[in-house]
């Protein structure tokens, strides 16, 4: 006797599956338990090949696995569904129940419904190539390339020979693969209580009384006809008429505000409906709702039920086949140079996003206890580097998924009082990682940022709710954002050559809707038609355009190597970042796709500047992005003026007396200064005087840390020190010609002398010169790797390369 599992066909699928997936490479296996991998806790694991196979056949596997593709590949599998309903008759199980999530809003059937008939046997249903091959009317080779992937992906099912047969949730999915509703009589159960039945029942002219039972059964009985159903029509007003002609090809889907639920506002997923007392504002939608003919599903989503779609459809609708993804009709002529502006706006990424980092390694950001970092902040932040709060919000947000900031919480002060102390406040600091990411390149430094905004679960620049302040640092929690992002590009990728959609900002809502529609073909499952999706695309072009991914409208060498990285799998391993730290020892395809983006941004970002330009004005010039290393020794010395192409840094005594206070040797920094002179050029004169002239008033006045003494070699500098008003709150006190002592500690001591324009250096008990160095404080963070961001929980092997490993066993040869 043959035993039937629980929805995973028989032991002939299952058998014929399994002994495929014997047949895989490691690789191939690999990439098929990440694309299909349902992690859960208990329950029986995936460690041998049968267990994997029945796993494979199941409805949330093979739901998870539709989620992931394109349209043509959803066509060809609903057409062999199709083919095999006109060959065998409807599959063998009763329609599904509404209010469950399955694939495309259907939901799965439940155990009590699969009681009455017996399991569905994926083979008994199978369709000749050569009959889809007709039905389709496609090429030869495009309609072989496309079942060959559904074959890699378990969703063609072996043996793929002249036969073709697909899993059980396809054939149970069959009318709604061809763009039907549900069946009347199941929508009505599920979506009214007595009354609302009663009304619809009067409406169709059946009367009022009854039982609700016999109501419904007229009702069904009316809608089962096709004569009555189109004899009804012909009533229906011409509003009524264009929904129908929109609805009966498919989807069936609608959104409308026809019912209210019974519960007020508050929905369930066992809440039934009313008729809304006022009316939906579409008299063409209230026309069908109040005859049955659009039935509420959810709040606000009603359905053409199967029998109307049946009888107003003109014989067999063909079978969908686009083989070929849709190009967006606004494109438009490239400029000259388009890859001028991908360059400029890498660059300035690069550039700011490094100001952004000094600055809170300067001064840590302060986390709010709601999360998120304080609107003031963000401000300051964006006013010290230059860029608008939007972009500086970005920027945070990349760089906290990327590992380069954290939260970090310092441990309460001792108390002696039996409450514990209250914790202080988390600041945001640099990690470890920032030290090494700062000493890169700036093409190097663009790499785990790109990274990170192409596999982040969120759109971050779309705000949805206009009533909130967007604030920087969320946790990211837009499961569709990935998906979205990756069609768009994909979309963007198809263009014709030389052409763009223009700046992002300029992109109309009418051009934004025929780049969503482009984009559904690449997922249809991604772009869905919910408010706000158009917003979320302008967003996602936006953040591009300000990494350098997309210029005008098109795709950059950047761009495409983004797309290549999310096509290699990029985004399963979130919260760990290919090319931001994580490992990519034995994925070939991730470590091949992250060396193209880091070619790619090599290419487009002009190599560090080595040398600035030194002025007779005391201001150095940087042509272009700086060096580490130049950067550090400005830095040091100079104070960083003006952004852009080239960067402009200001010296003066402060700022020398700032490099001089660090432990710098006058001689020692005009030899650095003239070494990185553009051209070999002497240094300007002006610079030399500014420096040594520093240098001789430097440490006139020294600084005593043990007690806090003030003393010079210089009596009437002395002299001067203890008159000085502005030094008055010191509470100077003169104990010898050369010495002072003050009330104040070292470190108040110094500040207040260096605001009254002297310049102090700290001097230790021995008599040397203290160097002070402001403390580098930085957050402890362990970014996870890759295979522990997406650890499997079954018993048997954790990752999906020791379970392939099993599953296969030793490999002869």
């Amino acid at each position: 006797m043959v035993r039937r599992t629980d929805y995973a066909g028989p032991v002939n699928s299952a058998t014929s599956l399994k002994s495929w997936l014997t047949r895989r490479t490691p690789e191939q296996l690999v990439e098929l338990l990440e694309q299909r991998e349902l992690p859960y806790a208990g329950g029986p694991g995936l460690e041998t090949p049968a267990r994997l196979a029945q796993h494979l056949l199941t409805d949330a596997s093979v739901t998870l696995a539709l989620h992931d593709l394109n349209q043509v590949q959803i066509q060809v599998l609903a057409a062999v569904a199709v083919l095999a309903e006109q060959l065998h008759g409807p599959a063998p199980v009763p329609a599904p129940r509404p209010g469950a999530a399955g694939f495309a809003g259907w939901s799965p059937v439940t155990p009590a419904q699969r009681t009455a008939v017996p399991a569905l046997e994926p083979s008994e249903r199978a369709v000749p190539r050569a009959r889809l091959r007709a039905a389709l009317a496609g090429q030869p080779g495009e309609l072989d390339a496309v079942l060959a992937e559904l074959a890699d992906r378990a969703l063609l099912l072996p043996p793929h020979g002249t036969a073709l047969t697909v899993p059980p949730l396809l054939h149970l999915q069959s009318g709604e693969l061809q763009g039907y509703g549900r069946p009347v009589d199941v929508l009505l159960s599920a979506a009214y209580k007595a009354a609302e039945i009663h009304q619809i029942a009067a409406d169709l002219g059946l009367g009022a009384g009854g039982t609700r039972d016999a109501a419904q059964k007229l009702i069904t009985d009316r809608l089962g006809d096709r004569a009555a159903v189109r004899q009804l029509v012909t009533q229906a007003p011409p509003d009524a008429l264009d929904l129908l002609e929109r609805l009966v090809p498919g989807p069936p889907l609608l959104r409308t505000h026809c019912f209210v639920s019974e519960h007020g506002q508050y929905y369930s997923a066992g809440s039934k409906f009313r008729f809304r007392a006022a009316g939906s504002g579409d008299p063409g939608t209230d026309w069908l709702a109040a005859r049955g003919m659009l039935i509420p599903i959810g709040p606000d989503l009603v359905e053409l039920p199967y029998e109307i779609a049946a009888a107003l459809r003109d014989g067999e609708m063909p079978l969908g086949y686009d083989p070929e993804p849709p190009v967006v009709a606004a494109s438009r002529p490239l400029p000259a140079h388009p890859l001028g502006e991908a360059q400029t706006a890498a660059t300035s990424t690069a550039t700011r996003v490094e100001l952004l980092l000094r600055a809170t390694a300067a001064g840590p950001l302060a986390v709010r206890k709601a999360g998120g970092i304080a609107v003031r902040d963000t401000r300051r932040l964006a006013k010290l580097i230059g860029a608008p709060e939007a972009q500086t919000r970005l920027w945070l947000d990349l760089s906290a998924n990327a590992g380069l900031i954290a939260p970090h919480r310092d441990l309460p002060p001792p108390s002696r009082s039996r409450k514990p102390a209250p914790l202080p406040p988390a600041r945001m600091l640099p990690t470890a990682r920032y030290d090494s990411w700062l000493a890169d390149s700036p093409a190097e430094r663009l790499v785990p940022l790109i990274a990170t905004w192409a596999v982040t679960p969120e759109v971050f620049s779309h705000w949805p709710d206009e009533s909130e302040t967007p604030v920087a640092l969320v946790s990211p929690q837009d499961p569709g954002a990935v998906a979205l992002r990756r069609t768009v590009l994909e979309a963007l990728a198809v263009l014709p050559p030389g052409t763009g959609l223009g700046q992002a900002a300029a992109i109309d809502e009418d051009a934004l809707g025929d780049l969503a529609l482009a984009a559904a073909w690449h997922r249809p499952a991604a772009v869905t038609g919910e408010p706000g999706t158009l917003a979320r695309i302008s967003a996602t072009l936006t953040e591009a355009e300000l990494l350098g991914v997309v210029a005008h409208g098109a795709l950059t060498p950047v761009g495409h190597a983004v797309l290549g990285l999310l096509r290699a799998g990029a985004d399963r391993y979130f919260p760990a970042v290919p090319g931001a730290g994580s490992a990519l020892t034995g994925r070939p395809a991730l470590a091949a796709a992250v060396a193209a983006l880091r070619a790619a941004l090599v290419e487009l970002v002009p190599p560090p500047r080595t040398t600035a330009r030194f002025q007779a004005d005391l201001t150095a010039v940087v042509a272009g992005p700086a060096a580490p290393e130049l950067t550090e020794l400005l830095g040091s010395v100079a104070t960083r003026e003006s952004e852009g192409h080239a960067v402009v840094w200001r010296i003066d005594a402060a700022s020398v007396r700032r490099a001089l206070d660090s432990g710098a040797d006058p001689q020692e920094l005009l030899t650095r200064l003239a070494e990185v002179s553009e051209g070999g050029q002497p240094l300007p004169q002006p610079l030399s005087y500014l420096v040594n002239d520093a240098a001789r008033t430097h440490g006139r006045i020294r600084v005593v840390r043990s007690a806090c003494c003030i003393r010079s070699d210089d009596e009437a500098l002395v002299t001067e020190l203890s008159r000085a008003r502005v030094l008055a709150k010191l509470g100077l006190r003169r104990i010898a010609p050369t010495v002072l002592i003050s009330t104040a500690s070292p470190t108040d001591t110094l500040a207040a002398l260096r605001l009254g324009g002297y310049a102090p250096v700290l001097e230790a008990e021995t008599g040397s010169t203290v160097v002070e160095r402001a403390p580098q404080e930085r957050a402890a963070l362990e970014l996870p790797s890759l295979t522990a961001a997406r650890p499997y929980y079954g018993s048997g092997p954790g990752t999906p390369e020791a379970l392939a490993a099993k599953l296969l066993g030793p490999r002869k040869g």
